[in-house]
């Protein structure tokens, strides 16, 4: 039986590209991209994609009542966050100092912050591909290789007060978390949908992930 996939429109974010990786990886469901709070709470599986500024994005989310749809759906459906769709589901942002949805434990930080990656001359932001170090075994890695290499554009990275909810680990020079995973979450700093063969395999595994 089809399923239906909802991908989060906030007026931000890498929209079609995830769509179309999505409808690539399972054509016989239904991939569709959505503001309706209500389409949201009626979809078998969530992807919120982001990319843009912290604030811009909670606050759309707050004027749109997304942000109830999206708090009731990562408690009772598999849930994927990608970029700013991890960062969000965490309390606060130094990213204009912005709350964010409070499901999971711990705060987003800047790369300006960290001395290392200033000191080294490291660019800020971190673009390009990386290194996706596993932290657990998890369904969504299913036929990946551990320090398989995704695309990763961003300036903030998360720090979950939980250390298990670390799913992975990568290096921008410090190890920071790459993606997180909790119950029916699964959520990843970088961008499956721009990663190649690696990235479409964990959207594969999460069509068919039953948490």
């Amino acid at each position: 039986m089809a399923q239906r996939i909802a991908i989060v429109d906030y007026g931000m974010g890498n929209l079609r590209s995830v769509q179309k990786a999505l409808a690539h990886v399972a054509p016989g469901d239904s991939v569709d991209i959505t503001s309706d709070p209500r389409a949201i709470r009626e979809a078998d599986r969530v992807v919120f994609p982001g990319q843009g500024a912290m604030p811009d994005c909670m606050r759309c989310l707050a004027e749109s009542g997304l942000d109830e749809a999206l708090r009731e759906s990562a408690a009772t459906k598999p849930f994927l966050g990608l970029c700013i769709g991890l960062q969000m589901l965490f309390e606060r942002s130094r990213e204009g100092d912005t709350p964010g949805l409070a499901i999971l434990p711990g705060d987003v930080r800047a790369f300006a912050e960290a001395p290392d990656t200033v000191a080294a001359g490291f660019k800020i932001p971190h673009m390009g591909w990386n290194e996706v170090w596993q932290s657990v075994s998890h369904p969504l890695w299913s036929g990946i290789p551990d320090g398989a290499r995704f695309y990763f554009v961003h300036s903030y990275f998360c720090e979950p007060r939980d250390p298990a909810l670390t799913a992975a680990r990568s290096r921008y020079p410090h190890a920071f978390t790459s993606a997180i995973a909790r119950d029916n979450i699964f959520a990843t700093q970088f961008h499956p949908e721009k990663s190649s063969a690696a990235g479409l395999r964990l959207l594969e595994n999460f069509t068919r992930w039953s948490p």
